[in-house]
């Protein structure tokens, strides 16, 4: 069998996402299974090698190595997962168990780290070796890729943009149990809530037909008011990508990316968004890291944790010699 393939896995709390993807980076089958978290997710890796066993018997390329993404806090060299809160993983050796129901060789890493992996090697990263990766979500995620590596830290812990204290005093008490993270302004969630109390502050404008429509004002409502030139939401909207371009202004001046990649829900607005955090980020970085970092919009989606997963796996054939064209 001459082709070669390798399988990604992007595990998340509702879905499991996976994909056989060929060595090039090209999606020859990708399909998703039900997150089973009966028993602290004790069945879970059964279910994916199941599912993985079942739909290589109509794959036509061998499958070389596995990649696996899951949330929470992981020993990458060893595949082990310290705690994975929304799965009900902890202490859990997630590689050695995938390894031996798949019969392949397994690398697991966060999530958000093959979010930046799957957009470095087919995605807005462009191939780049030096990229910071947010993804503006529900939280906010992050990943580092410095010479074409993904930054981990002495911990594993490298890449968690979204708990850098932004907000100097005060501030709104993060899931991390810190108060003024930047997930809490920055994020889906944290521009509702700062969009919320300045209709709750001065209730005017589009944000006050919403809230008073609806009962309440999310990221998107502030988004589209902020398009229309509504003052009150594009105040708002200012105050988060302020926090945000201060936080990758001073990344940048330390890491020097060629490229930033912003992805999540809230990337959907697009050059809209763009603008706004550019502003910022040039306000506050070194005049030449302000010139030359580019910022894109993720291009991938759903798919960049599958493919980021991939390209993992692509690299640990190559590290094991396992086939001399995997680069």
């Amino acid at each position: 069998m001459d082709k070669k393939a390798v399988v990604g896995i992007d595990v998340g709390g509702t879905t499991v996402k996976i994909a056989f993807i060929a060595l090039s980076g090209e999606i020859l089958k990708k399909w998703e299974i039900t997150t089973n978290q009966k028993d602290n997710g004790a069945y879970i890796v059964e279910e994916i090698a199941a599912s993985i066993i079942k739909e290589r018997k109509e794959l036509n390329e061998e499958l070389l190595a596995a990649g696996v993404g899951a949330p929470g806090f992981i020993d990458v060299d060893n595949g082990f997962i310290y705690e994975a809160v929304n799965l009900g993983w902890k202490n859990y050796s997630l590689q050695n168990e995938m390894e031996a129901l798949l019969g392949l060789p397994v690398i697991v890493d966060n999530d958000a780290n093959l979010a930046a992996g799957g957009e470095k090697w087919k995605g807005a990263g462009e191939n780049a070796r030096n990229i910071i990766a947010v993804t503006l979500g529900t939280g906010v995620g992050g990943g580092i890729i410095a010479g074409g590596e993904i930054i981990h830290g002495e911990s594993g812990m490298a890449g968690e943009i979204g708990h850098i204290s932004s907000v100097k005093s005060g501030g709104a008490r993060c899931n991390c149990g810190k108060s003024g993270c930047l997930e809490t302004v920055s994020s889906a969630t944290g521009i509702a809530r700062l969009g919320l109390e300045a209709v709750q502050r001065e209730k005017a404008g589009y944000l006050q037909k919403v809230f008073l429509k609806d009962g309440s004002v999310t990221a998107k409502d502030v988004l589209d008011g902020a398009k229309q030139g509504d003052v009150l939401a594009g105040k708002v909207l200012d105050e988060s990508m302020e926090h945000l371009g201060f936080a990758l202004a001073n990344l940048s001046n330390s890491l020097n990316p060629e490229i930033i990649v912003i992805g999540g829900g809230v990337s959907k607005a697009g050059d809209f968004l763009l603008e706004k955090l550019s502003y910022f980020f040039k306000m506050y970085a070194i005049p030449k890291i302000a010139q030359e970092t580019k910022i894109n919009i993720a291009t991938l989606g759903n798919d960049a944790g599958v493919i980021g997963a991939a390209w993992i796996a692509k690299e640990l054939i190559s590290q094991k010699g396992l086939d001399a064209g995997a680069r």
